[in-house]
């Protein structure tokens, strides 16, 4: 197969890097993408760097048994955990992971607290204090850990009353001080959008990294000249290695919303 047809691999702890590579189908419809979910391990929120840092290599290696020529580390927890390494071993690989988008919330310069949600991991690992750090003087910046939320997600349960006391628990924490806007450190948490919304309210920005990280595949993948020179919408294989039919189905659904 010629490089440039070969497909894009995606990568999540389960079904939430299904958010980002929804962006990259929007920016690039005519590549075709493989997405494994490790729904089986998930989540990696709670796990060990060690731990998460030795699936996210496996995974990465299966991907590139099946051939692609570029990949997504989209799930913040992985990205947090082994991107830095993996970029070392596989120096030519168009390889991009994801981190909370911080930068576009900052610039917004919106009074209030700018609340990060995202994995307990993802907030205690280095690269994410390092990213911390970077604005702290520009903004107040509140770090939210959501543990637990995967595991709703990864249930299919993205609204109802269950989901709904726990998002208010969350932000109403934190409403003594006016909230600016909310990033969504983690791909699944684009998935439970439309629930916080009604939580918070329209006028609250809330932000995701997706689009920026699918921007950032197609910059790399046209570095290398390896994007498609197909005018056909690409193929999609979604596989999880929980190769349950009814997390399969929810993904393909999630695809869809």
């Amino acid at each position: 197969m010629d490089n440039k047809n070969r497909p894009i691999g995606f990568f999540d702890s389960g079904v939430g890097g299904l958010s980002v590579m929804k962006e990259a189908i929007q920016v690039m419809p005519n590549e075709n993408y493989i997405y494994f979910g490790d729904s089986k391990n998930a989540p990696y929120g709670v796990k060990s760097v060690e731990e998460v840092r030795d699936l996210t290599f496996k995974a990465v290696e299966f991907l590139l048994n099946k051939g692609v020529k570029g990949i997504a580390i989209a799930c913040n927890t992985a990205t947090s955990a082994a991107v830095a390494d993996l970029r070392k071993i596989y120096p030519d690989l168009p390889l991009v992971g994801i981190e909370p988008a911080l930068k576009p919330a900052v610039e917004l310069n919106k009074d209030g607290n700018i609340l990060i949600m995202a994995t307990s991991m993802t907030l205690k690992e280095e690269k994410f204090n390092r990213l911390m750090n970077r604005y702290k003087d520009r903004a107040s910046i509140i770090p939210v850990p959501c543990p637990g939320l995967v595991e709703f997600i990864e249930a299919g349960k993205l609204d109802g009353k269950e989901v709904e006391e726990y998002l208010f628990e969350k932000v109403n924490t934190y409403n003594g001080g006016k909230i600016a806007s909310i990033v969504l450190g983690c791909t699944h948490y684009p998935f439970i959008k439309d629930t916080l919304v009604k939580i918070i309210g329209k006028d609250i920005t809330i932000i995701d990294g997706g689009l920026g990280t699918a921007k950032e595949l197609r910059r790399r993948l046209s570095e290398k000249n390896l994007l498609t020179e197909s005018r056909e919408n690409g193929t999609i294989e979604i596989i999880n290695s929980s190769n349950k039919n009814e997390v399969i189905d929810l993904s393909y659904r999630l695809l869809n919303k």
